[in-house]
């Protein structure tokens, strides 16, 4: 299992203390995969760029009109999170939900 987010946000936090057997990937660090990337945006499309984020409120309107592939590649803090990898399953956030999902 791989969980890819910040490793100062406080979601990714939570889900890293509940997964402790889980692989962290900060994705300003280390640039996720370009296939896991593409998995993720055929999985959940628009919804992996967080557009409530302070990144996104910093952003001029030319650059918010990129495809979401190219915000995400120029601008990780951008990606919703955590994005959790567990096998062929992928899971966005960490609500009560995706908990469930993960059997948390």
């Amino acid at each position: 299992m791989q969980i890819f987010g910040l490793k100062n946000c406080d979601t990714c936090r939570a889900a890293r203390k509940a997964l402790p057997g889980a692989e962290f990937v900060d994705v300003r660090d280390q640039p996720m995969d370009a296939a896991i990337l593409d998995a993720a945006l055929a999985t959940f499309g628009e919804a992996l760029v967080n557009r409530r984020s302070t990144t996104w409120r910093g952003l001029d309107e030319a650059t918010r009109a990129q495809d979401p592939r190219s915000l995400l590649a120029d601008h990780p803090a951008l990606m919703k999170r955590p994005l959790i990898l567990d096998g062929d399953r992928m899971v966005l956030g960490w609500t009560k939900a995706t908990q469930a999902e993960l059997g948390v």
